[in-house]
């Protein structure tokens, strides 16, 4: 395997996303020799992409946009963890702690929202990797992403369970007052040991909801994603209750949910995790999840329950205000989970 002189013919500058594909298909994660350790135990390995904006299908938006490829936060239900085997690296640790970083991302963006065939359409920002994981504080692609559509007066909406999405409320602010914005903080539970099972690298969830109340006093249009739902760990109803009382009380004008589903690496990933730390669950997961989602009869019933308690709490289910984009536009939570990728590679 000539792993070597392909980075040697590269020299200073980064690999694009295929070179890096074709050398971890050649010689595995220990292939990316240059990529670096910082603060965490991940490998940060700087590429460059072709194209910014994203064509998505089945989504009820057109265009996302992700800066980074592979997520620090590490949660164990992610469905993005499948689509780190198109690097042929597999959608267990490898997802957490090899971090792809689009250094030339930006300007990539900036040159096609200035195309003349681009009319502004909706953007969503962070659908597939988070936007704000803590890599973000060092390379600021997302902050700087935001300025771009603000400055192409382009619509869009954020994605994130980083609180660190605090740090450029002036930009958001920029983009409600102009074309439009609306930032959704995933928050599926606020029990304390289920966080920590479930989302090992993320900030606790009443953290993420002080960042909701902080948006929320500045008023930038923010909700919350209670997704996903994870049967027989954050599915009890006195759970759900507590969760969405939390919402409620620090501001977020509205709320959405879905059950979790399942498919590709992402299964055998989670059902592995379940396992080891849920076993007595394992029997139960064989039929609720024969196919990716679970029985219509089972997500309608969770629906139920959560429709009643936004009811009691005077919480939205969607964002309906605020809305201002060129294009097709609002984030609906709920079907966010597509079987295309929502990024490019």
């Amino acid at each position: 395997m000539q792993i070597a002189p392909l980075l040697f013919d590269l020299g200073k500058q980064s690999p694009t996303t295929r070179q890096i594909a074709d050398l971890v298909k050649a010689g595995g994660a220990e292939a990316l020799t240059e990529a670096e350790r910082r603060a965490d135990a991940a490998r940060y390995q700087e590429v460059r992409c072709r194209s910014a904006l994203n064509a998505v299908k089945g989504m009820p938006f057109e265009w996302t946009l992700n800066p980074y490829r592979g997520c620090t936060h590490g949660c164990h239900y992610c469905y993005a963890r499948r689509y780190q085997t198109q690097f042929e690296l597999g959608s267990g640790d490898e997802f957490a702690s090899i971090i792809f970083v689009k250094t030339n991302f930006v300007e990539v963006l900036r040159r096609e929202l200035g195309r003349p065939s681009w009319k502004g359409a909706y953007v969503a920002v962070g659908t597939a990797t988070d936007c704000y994981q803590p890599i973000e504080g060092h390379y600021k692609l997302t902050r700087r992403s935001l300025e771009a559509l603000r400055d192409f007066n382009n619509p869009t909406g954020v994605i994130t369970k980083g609180p660190m999405i605090v740090r450029d409320k002036d930009v958001l602010q920029d983009l409600t007052r102009g074309p439009g914005c609306g930032v959704y903080i995933s928050v599926p539970t606020v029990d304390e040991e289920a966080w920590q099972l479930l989302e090992p690298g993320t900030a606790p969830p009443l953290k993420r909801l002080r960042a909701v109340r902080e948006l929320a006093d500045a008023g930038i249009r923010v909700g919350v994603l209670m997704n996903p739902i994870v049967p027989g760990i954050t599915s009890k109803p006195a759970l759900l209750e507590r969760t969405m009382k939390a919402i409620a009380d620090h501001g977020a004008h509205f709320v959405s949910c879905n059950v979790m589903f399942l498919e590709g690496g992402t299964r055998e990933h989670f059902m592995g995790w379940l396992q080891k730390e849920f076993p007595h669950l394992v029997e139960g997961y064989g039929p609720l999840y024969a196919r990716k989602y679970a029985p219509d009869s089972y997500r309608k019933e969770v629906q139920t329950v959560v429709s009643g308690l936004r009811e009691k709490y005077g919480v939205k289910e969607r964002d309906n205000e605020g809305k201002r984009s060129k294009g097709k536009g609002e984030i609906e939570p709920a079907t966010l989970p597509s079987d295309q990728p929502a990024f490019d590679l």
